[in-house]
């Protein structure tokens, strides 16, 4: 096949690298990768226009995607690949998919948080016993991509009240890790983050994660049903 494509990405580098890799072994074609953070490409790809030399936009969240989407600047994908996505994953024009899923958990002291006391759904988080228990990262693309699930799921009303208990009850930190590792130092005693920096975590030393527990909410609550990790050409 041979050839050469340009991939803006907002993924994690070294998750890209291993589907990159994989990618040019099996096609020999040659990838260059600009790395970035979500808006940041998606507003350099609506700046460049039709000029752009973006083959493939990859991004962690939905929002990003939306954004180029609506300056028409995304080609169509095949009906025979896009299919491979159920339509949950996809947004109904077909003009990006997800591809990789995620999941939003609670991590938690056990030793603060009885199994009984966990929330059922994320939703429970913004009730008055949950006040100052509970840390989240709000200021990033990632926290985004949790709004846009409940806003979706239970509609506008419901996500400004929810909105306005988390704002209530939780505490502010920058970054998903930097939550974590406040619930594992004591200084709060749950954090709202994505699975896997637990996980990554614990794989390495689990220097950060040693004293937390992950908490994974029931199916079809907002917080697994977060708009998936998304590519688009």
């Amino acid at each position: 096949m041979g050839g050469e494509i340009t991939v803006y990405n907002a993924q994690h580098d070294t998750l890209t690298k291993e589907w990159v890799d994989a990618f040019t072994k099996q096609t020999g074609v040659k990838v260059t990768i600009r790395q970035g953070s979500d808006t940041e490409l998606s507003n350099q790809i609506i700046q460049e226009g039709a000029a752009s030399p973006a083959d493939v936009f990859l991004t962690e969240n939905s929002p990003a995607m939306a954004q180029v989407e609506n300056a028409g600047l995304f080609a169509d994908i095949d009906k025979a690949t896009v299919d491979q996505v159920p339509a949950a994953y996809r947004p109904s024009t077909n003009k990006w998919t997800g591809i990789a899923a995620r999941s939003t958990v609670l991590v938690y002291d056990k030793t603060k948080i009885s199994d009984d006391k966990l929330p059922k759904s994320m939703l429970d988080l913004a009730k008055p016993e949950w006040k100052g228990k509970w840390a989240a990262s709000p200021s990033g693309a990632d926290f985004q991509a949790i709004v846009a699930a409940l806003l979706e799921q239970k509609g506008e009303a419901a996500t400004t009240e929810w909105l306005k208990g988390m704002k209530d009850n939780f505490k502010a930190y920058k970054g998903n890790s930097t939550a974590m590792k406040a619930v594992n130092a004591g200084e709060i005693d749950a954090a709202l983050i994505y699975h896997y920096y637990y996980y990554g975590d614990q794989a390495k030393t689990g220097e950060n994660s040693k004293n937390v527990t992950p908490y994974f909410f029931k199916n079809q609550d907002p917080a697994p049903s977060c708009p998936s990790p998304a590519a688009a050409c």
